[in-house]
């Protein structure tokens, strides 16, 4: 029988899976933070650079803040980062010299672990981020192997990464990130064995989506193959799109005669506060989602299902869904089987839809699918249908998506943007509006402090104090009694 542990995942994941990455911030972190430290967690699956530019255009919020105040309120639990490639913020190809600063930053202001998942499944480029990471102070780095569906996605293609991701010393564990929810229990009976014996010593973790109800059988039978960590979300940010719900996988794994040393009333008081937040803030409530065979052949992200019928309702052509998906399918096939993960996913959906609504498939190509095809997000895993890429070089597009200047280095960069700013501010100004920034800036320091209890109490005041009939509200209980009057406009 295993010895577990558990990476939580609701600040991050759960939190971009089911509430549109908005559901948290600064003051709905600090709040649950040292219970979230009590509970015995091997790291919490924190933050991507996405979720940090989130805090800066939704929040008004400091994400470096963020990650000095969590790391000062979480002292013996690591923080974690996830890196997709050489891009920060933006989905532009970064300089090696800008991602080398961006982790020094990171390091610098907290995060101790670093979680690189190439989109490409690019061994090289997660070596090179891996090496980087720990040149600029990253205590731990763990290598992905994103898993997915497709006839040249077999376990040797998995293992061929493996072997040579824990080649590396700067590496020390990989992880198979499962961001569909496609690996079946039957699947991982050859997969987790196979990856486990080219990696040797090296820990192996497991991150998977329970969209298809497939995550938590995974979840059991994966620690008599080889995995160590399994990663899980708490209250309502587990379930439905997100990952399993960690107190029933605890008590599962229990049941099955597993270990798993983590303090429980900890942990249950951390489903108990998402769960309220949840209540108080009307976010949606993972649920425990039903097989679906139809989403193996799109393996969509549930979030972008949703847009997608939005998109087609407006435009009047949801009776084109079944089309449309048939057409991914197609898509993803002739442009070499791309992972379908962002920002893979979302190029594979616009085509799709171009290709289903114009009078000729391929008559529209946006300029990330062209970007994508002309190498600009790594190599395609096999070339691209020799017809589809002569009808993208001959585009003029093309020619000029090409003659783009290469990539700004950090001296050019900091002269345009100002030699006087501090690393922080600068990766923000390089990546992100600034008229974001500033208004972030003007914001002030984020509040630190949150009670979803009093969350429909302060909703009902405001709601009640912007109607113009009402000249006074009195709010009172046992000890307590608060009056608002309205002034006179006389």
């Amino acid at each position: 029988m295993a010895d577990l542990r558990l990476v939580e995942t609701s600040l991050r994941d759960g939190n971009q899976c089911l509430w549109a990455a908005l559901g948290v911030d600064t003051a709905r972190t600090l709040t649950i933070a040292p219970v979230m430290d009590r509970v015995g967690f091997e790291a919490i699956d924190f933050t991507t650079s996405t979720h940090m530019g989130v805090a800066v255009r939704y929040k008004k919020e400091d994400p470096w803040e963020r990650i000095r105040l969590m790391t000062a309120a979480m002292p013996n639990t690591p923080l974690q980062f996830m890196s997709t490639g050489f891009r920060f913020i933006s989905w532009e190809t970064a300089h090696p010299e800008f991602m080398a600063l961006a982790f020094r930053a990171l390091a610098r202001n907290g995060i101790r672990r670093f979680c690189l998942a190439d989109p490409m499944n690019d061994a090289d480029s997660n070596i090179a981020c891996a090496r980087m990471v720990k040149q600029a102070g990253g205590e731990w780095v763990i290598a992905a192997l994103v898993f997915t569906l497709s006839p040249i996605h077999d376990d040797e293609h998995y293992v061929t990464a493996a072997r040579k991701l824990a080649a590396c010393a700067d590496i020390d564990a990989l992880y198979i990130k499962d961001p569909g929810g496609l690996l079946s229990p039957n699947r991982a009976r050859t997969l987790i064995p196979a990856i486990k014996a080219v990696i040797g010593t090296k820990p192996l973790e497991l991150h998977s989506h329970c969209t298809i109800g497939l995550a938590e059988h995974l979840y059991m039978d994966a620690p008599n193959y080889g995995a160590t960590v399994l990663q899980c979300a708490s209250g309502a940010a587990a379930d439905g799109t997100s990952n399993p719900h960690a107190e029933r996988v605890v008590s599962n794994l229990r049941a099955l005669g597993h270990t798993v040393r983590i303090d429980d009333e900890a942990l249950k008081e951390v489903g108990s506060y998402f769960t309220r937040l949840a209540e108080a803030e009307g976010l949606p409530k993972g649920s425990p989602q039903a097989f679906d065979a139809a989403y193996l052949q799109h393996q969509l992200p549930g979030g972008m299902v949703g847009t997608m019928r939005r998109h087609l309702a407006e435009s009047r052509l949801s009776h084109r869904e079944g089309a449309v998906i048939e057409e991914l399918g197609r898509v993803r096939e002739e442009l070499g089987w791309p992972i379908v993960m962002t920002p893979f996913a979302q190029i594979l959906l616009t085509q799709a839809v171009m290709n289903v609504t114009s009078r000729e498939r391929y008559e529209v190509i946006p300029d990330e699918a062209i970007r994508y095809a002309i190498g600009r997000f790594g190599k395609p895993n096999i070339p691209i249908d020799a017809n589809v890429m002569d009808r993208i070089d001959s585009l003029p597009r093309t020619r000029e998506l090409r003659a783009e200047p290469p990539m700004a280095s950090l001296n050019e960069l900091r002269r345009q943007l100002g030699e006087h700013l501090s690393d922080e501010e600068f990766l923000l100004r390089a990546t992100m509006p600034a008229g974001q920034v500033d208004a972030m800036q003007a914001a002030g320091p984020a509040a630190r402090h949150y009670n979803p209890a009093v969350r429909p109490v302060i909703s009902l005041m405001r709601q009640l104090t912007a109607r113009r009939d009402l000249t006074q509200v009195s709010v009172q209980k046992a000890g307590f009694k608060l009056e608002l009057r309205r002034r006179s406009q006389a």
